[in-house]
């Protein structure tokens, strides 16, 4: 049996039960990095055993699948949020369902959903890109196909990278395009900003330093429907 096991995003307190007792039962727990997931172990006396699993390897995968095969029960877990969310897992998850390995995967903390929840959107529906591409042919090519579905556009971005994504979407989008920001989610300096990317945009160089994982949410929708308020009855 293989367990899917989110972990916080933050704030230590937001794992549940469920995902505690799947942990403290499994004979090893797959994790990215042994240190940073002994924090969280060490913070709720999970004793099982921690092994590395490397989605970039291939003997990684192989090790983690044959302790499955042996019939031991495996939480599968990543850094934060959940595995196969734009996270690793989903080598070891395939490869676990063609062995015919039961597979449960348990709900809990993400930061997409986080950050759709307090966004304040309608409709419900939304496009998730994750990571985008470096390239910036890529990026316009991804994000004009996404806008094409008029949903929000949900994408995950590191603090180094940032400005030269909205930099982009600027330059290929226009300023009325709408972008709602969220950074350290959950955690103590969690931020929102909300605006024109142009208005984003300058509130971040404005910075000296920026810290935090972020979550960005371009709305299309938002740039029609003041399209449409400016057209003449």
């Amino acid at each position: 049996m293989l367990y899917v096991v989110p972990t916080p995003i933050g704030n230590l307190q937001d794992i549940t039960m469920r995902a505690l007792e799947v942990l403290k039962a499994a004979d090893f727990i797959f994790c990215e990095d042994t240190r940073q997931s002994a924090k969280l172990m060490q913070n709720y006396a999970v004793n099982t055993k921690l092994l590395r699993y490397n989605e970039a390897d291939a003997n990684s995968i192989a090790r983690c699948l044959d302790i499955l095969k042996e019939g031991k029960t495996c939480a599968l877990i990543s850094d934060a949020g959940t595995p196969c969310v734009s996270d690793p897992g989903w080598k070891l998850v395939k490869a676990a369902r063609q062995a015919g390995i039961k597979i449960n995967a348990l709900p809990g903390p993400s930061a997409l959903t986080c950050a759709l929840s307090g966004a304040g959107l309608s409709g419900g529906g939304f496009t998730f890109l994750g990571f985008t591409s470096r390239k910036q042919g890529k990026i316009v090519k991804m994000i004009s196909a996404a806008f094409a579905l008029e949903k929000p556009v949900v994408i995950y971005e590191s603090p180094h990278r940032v400005i030269k994504f909205l930099e982009i979407i600027l330059q290929n989008f226009g300023p009325q395009t709408k972008v709602i920001s969220a950074r350290e989610l959950t955690k103590t300096f969690e931020e929102w900003l909300q605006g024109g990317v142009e208005e984003v945009l300058a509130n971040l160089k404005a910075r000296k330093k920026i810290l935090g994982e972020f979550v960005l949410i371009l709305d299309p929708r938002a740039q029609n429907e003041e399209e449409e308020q400016d057209e003449p009855a």
